[in-house]
């Protein structure tokens, strides 16, 4: 760098330095308004006490004495009380499974079309996004219609011969599950769709040329490629599955007491709203955790491919 810099130069320099202040500054402050600020209102209202619709100051003052009065009962009471481990345990468990079918049905699809002809590639984008032109609620009002004991379902099998009496379908863990994978599915496509349509295909001609057979060259070469592809499918399908209330409650049953319900009668039903954040912070920190794994499988990647 030579002095003194000329107009252009110092131009460029500012416009250089203001631009990346505004690609990190911008998200930073998103992150700060929208997540940020409203989670800690939800932390300090979790320790504070409520009198009737007020909550009282943490902080006091009084005769030059500042005190400091957080309420932690609420979280030894989540520890204590076998109805929200049951709910946290039963959301991560619907969660997970409903993660994985959706990786394996969303993989051979993804794979499909990202194999398939580049003039049909936009027909098969826009297939597996026309249920977001639909209200996400009417979408599983109707799973209700086909579910039910008088459903479409049940009548074209009895219909058929298949059974003598309407099958249990509805709220139960399968109506719950089948209703989740429906509605995640196109979450877990996408992602794993952007990936595979971007690897080299030489390199799957390259290890048949070796000797590898179609199979071995598939886990050996195109699945760990996509691994960063199975892991942002994942992520989107299994945070919002672990604080899905519409689906339990349309869909699901009293097997299939889940977080979000819970939070749901605390915040409507009981009016202990310190309570229900108790229970909704100890559901962010939940979902943080495999957040933090992912970036740390992001940044191991990013070391590795530097290295």
């Amino acid at each position: 760098m030579t002095w003194p810099l000329n107009f252009s130069e110092l131009r460029d320099r500012l416009v250089g330095t203001w631009g990346r202040g505004l690609v990190i500054g911008v998200p930073l402050v998103f992150l700060l308004v929208f997540f940020m600020l409203p989670f800690l209102v939800v932390m300090k209202i979790s320790v504070s006490e409520m009198d009737n619709v007020v909550f009282k100051d943490l902080l006091t003052w009084s005769d030059g004495v500042l005190g400091l009065k957080i309420k932690l009962s609420n979280y030894l009471f989540i520890l204590e009380d076998d109805l929200y481990f049951s709910a946290y345990l039963s959301s991560l468990k619907f969660a997970a499974i409903t993660t994985l079918l959706c990786l394996l049905l969303a993989y051979p699809f993804a794979y499909f079309m990202a194999r398939s002809s580049a003039q049909w590639r936009p027909a098969l984008l826009m297939l597996v996004m026309l249920p977001f032109w639909t209200s996400f609620l009417l979408r599983v009002y109707a799973w209700k219609m086909l579910l039910a004991d008088s459903g479409v379902f049940n009548n074209a099998a009895m219909f058929f011969g298949l059974i003598s009496e309407p099958v249990k379908m509805m709220n139960t863990p399968f109506s719950l599950v089948l209703g989740m994978v429906y509605t995640y599915l196109p979450f877990m496509i996408l992602p794993l769709y952007a990936n595979l349509v971007k690897m080299d295909l030489r390199l799957l001609e390259a290890a048949l040329d070796l000797g590898a057979t179609p199979w071995q060259a598939f886990w050996r070469i195109t699945v760990p490629l996509s691994k960063s592809g199975i892991v942002a499918g994942s992520l989107l399908v299994f945070i919002p599955c672990v604080g899905e209330f519409v689906i339990p409650e349309l869909l699901g049953g009293p097997q299939t007491l889940m977080i979000g319900r819970v939070l749901w009668d605390e915040f409507f039903s009981n009016n202990d709203w310190p309570m229900a954040s108790s229970v909704a912070v100890v559901m962010v920190l939940l979902i943080i955790v495999p957040i933090a794994l992912f970036n740390k499988y992001q940044a191991e990647n990013s070391s590795g491919g530097r290295a």
